[in-house]
């Protein structure tokens, strides 16, 4: 029919052939239903499309196990947490006493062997005390409190209860014993032999594993290794100092402590 057929057009020199809209809507839903076609069935001479090869595998293969190896240890370290607490009206007072306090304990640190190197300063303070006046409903400042906490590090585990006593003879009513901890200066001998232990649990489960699952064990593909801080259990309490300058050098024992290595390892299977 004539009257659907396009009808020339002159643009720029060029014939351009203009399509009613009513005739381009089915036109484009043809083209829209032939591209998925095409490319599904492939040209003629073309190559077919290649799909890659997926890995599912990766760390996820293999037999996977963690050893873990434990060596006992006699502490060779103490670490003493020590502290001077001083309260008065005005903080120049607070912090004086506080000052005096601390420097009698740590002369008496000294005098009992201590080095200077392994002291060293932890915290420092000053708080406002205050109470509450309920006539005029306001915070009423009653005086200023300054503590200064030190670490000291005894070499000599069997003088830990002197240095104690020295320390807080010197200190007198300002003393305050927060803890002690016991510990191994250099704990590199022991984690060898825990890791070795370790080891060796590791492997002894992977070969129980293979024989369960009735496949070949081959060698390890990953190998990552965990380290446990030793346990350790500090002794806490103000009322320590009290009991020390009563009853002379407190009773000390280091016990032992827990050295631990942990592995995990992955191992291929043949």
């Amino acid at each position: 029919m004539e009257k659907d057929r396009p009808a020339p057009t002159r643009q720029g020199g060029k014939t351009m052939i203009v399509m009613k809209r009513k005739n381009m809507l089915p036109a484009a839903l043809a083209l829209a239903l032939l591209v998925p076609v095409l490319a599904l069935t492939g040209c003629a001479g073309a190559s077919p499309v290649s799909v890659p090869d997926i890995n599912l595998g990766g760390q996820q293969e293999g037999i996977w196990v963690t050893g873990r190896g434990e060596v006992q240890a006699v502490p060779d370290v103490a670490s003493l947490n020590l502290g001077v607490q001083a309260q008065a009206t005005s903080v120049a007072e607070a912090q004086q006493q506080a000052s005096l306090a601390m420097e009698d304990v740590m002369t008496a640190l000294h005098d009992t062997g201590v080095a200077g190197k392994d002291i060293k300063t932890t915290s420092f303070n000053i708080w406002q005390r205050s109470r509450w006046d309920p006539d005029t409903q306001q915070e009423v400042v009653t005086g200023y409190q300054v503590s200064n906490t030190i670490q000291a590090r005894v070499r000599d585990v069997d003088n830990v209860g002197e240095v104690i006593d020295a320390a807080v003879t010197a200190g007198g009513d300002y003393i305050r014993v927060n803890g002690i901890q016991f510990e191994v200066d250099d704990p590199s001998d022991y984690l060898t032999e825990a890791r070795e232990k370790a080891m060796a649990d590791a492997k002894a489960k992977a070969v129980q594993l293979a024989d369960l699952a009735d496949v070949t064990l081959g060698e390890p593909s990953f190998v990552t290794e965990g380290y446990q801080t030793p346990v350790v259990y500090p002794v806490r309490g103000y009322a320590m100092a009290e009991e020390a300058m009563a009853a002379g050098a407190p009773p000390m024992s280091p016990g032992e402590t827990t050295i631990v290595a942990t592995v995990q390892l992955v191992y291929d299977i043949d």
